[in-house]
């Protein structure tokens, strides 16, 4: 086992540029070791592979060395080197043509949760930005109880996700545009520090690769790959953010976007992106969730049962109760279908609905639609 580890680490540093190759020889015959052992006869698997992939197996010593170093500081720091055929890679991102063979990981997060998330968008992240990470991951809760949320650690949109995240009880992993030996930027070491704890650190970079420009565009499609869906929130007409969205629709993920108001700066990006029909728009956790049908059993049980105990609560006049009662059997109504449904005119309906929100028993969503909280 260690040394096909070895092997691929040694294979990804002689495939940097040439990741598809690289990744069907993998496929076709099963293994880093198997590939080193056809070094010299590669055109026996791929007869049409070029010239450069066939040459680059002809001097193996100094990518073997490397990767013998490479292995040796990940066992020594922590870092667990992920094999493409490791059942703790990404099996969502090991779908994809461009697929890293090796992935090097700190953290305690799996990595193939039910439901993965990443949120992305500018690093001049506006206080509008901030307040819709906020509400969205506090939001999420009442929905989905457990959700890996992703981003990239850089500034603005992708720290502000990360922190939330942790502050809502959320795994949270970032995803790296350098090795994992230093830490870029080193203003977030502090909140690196806790998703260590509760989440993780992953890149595809080995040890001594700076944080170069081109990484972080590399960088992009891990983040799009690991995931179910990619949040766009703030992004200007041409932000990193879109290459993400761009990337994840490749992958056939789902890719939402917060609007923004017209005009301004950080919203262009994601208001093009709504009009062109390159993602769907989204104004809260309820709308997200309603589109990619995450409904967490567990949760609407518990919500349902927390609304039947509700029903004895002596603080609630006859009107509200009936109110309750039918958010009970159908959840998300309009007003004007609850004033048919309850009996009630709309005249009075709106004040006992203001009521129940003042007491925390429903909230109203975008387009008047009132749910029933847990």
């Amino acid at each position: 086992m260690q040394q096909e580890i070895i092997n691929a680490i040694a294979l990804t540093r002689i495939s940097y540029f040439n990741l598809a190759g690289i990744l069907e020889l993998y496929r076709r015959v099963g293994s880093a070791s198997a590939i080193i052992e056809h070094r010299n006869n590669i055109r026996d698997i791929i007869p049409n592979a070029s010239e450069k992939l066939a040459n680059a197996f002809k001097n193996l010593s100094e990518p073997m060395k490397r990767a013998e170093a490479e292995f040796e500081y990940d066992m020594q720091n922590g870092i667990e080197p992920l094999c493409i055929n490791s059942p703790r890679y990404p099996q969502r991102l090991k779908e994809c043509d461009d697929a890293p063979l090796v992935l090097y990981y700190r953290g305690t997060a799996d990595l193939n949760q039910r439901r993965v998330i990443n949120i992305v968008g500018t690093r001049h992240c506006t206080p509008y930005g901030q307040d819709l990470i906020r509400h969205f991951i506090s939001d999420l809760r009442q929905y989905c109880s457990h959700a890996l949320i992703v981003s990239g650690l850089a500034y603005g949109i992708d720290i502000c996700a990360h922190r939330e995240a942790l502050a809502h009880g959320y795994e949270t992993v970032g995803v790296l545009a350098h090795g994992l030996d230093y830490l870029y930027p080193t203003r977030h070491k502090q909140t690196a520090d806790e998703m260590l704890r509760q989440g993780g650190l992953l890149t595809e970079f080995p040890i001594n690769t700076n944080a170069d420009k081109v990484n972080f565009v590399r960088r992009n499609r891990i983040v799009a790959g690991v995931s179910d869906a990619c949040i766009l929130v703030e992004s200007a007409a041409h932000g990193g953010g879109l290459i993400t969205a761009d990337i994840s629709r490749s992958y056939n993920r789902e890719v939402f976007a917060f609007p923004g108001a017209v005009g301004a700066p950080y919203s262009e990006g994601c208001n093009n992106l709504i009009r062109d029909n390159g993602a769907s728009l989204i104004s809260s956790a309820h709308d997200f969730i309603s589109a990619m049908r995450w409904e967490d059993e567990s949760a609407l049980q518990k919500a349902q049962q927390q609304g039947i105990e509700r029903q004895l609560f002596p603080n609630l006049s006859p009107e509200e109760k009936k109110v309750v009662d039918t958010l009970l059997h159908t959840n998300d109504l309009q007003i004007n279908m609850l004033t048919v449904k309850c009996g009630i005119p709309i005249s009075s309906l709106t004040a006992h609905l203001f009521n129940l929100e003042m007491k925390g028993v429903v909230k109203m969503f975008p387009g008047g639609v009132y749910h029933l909280l847990s």
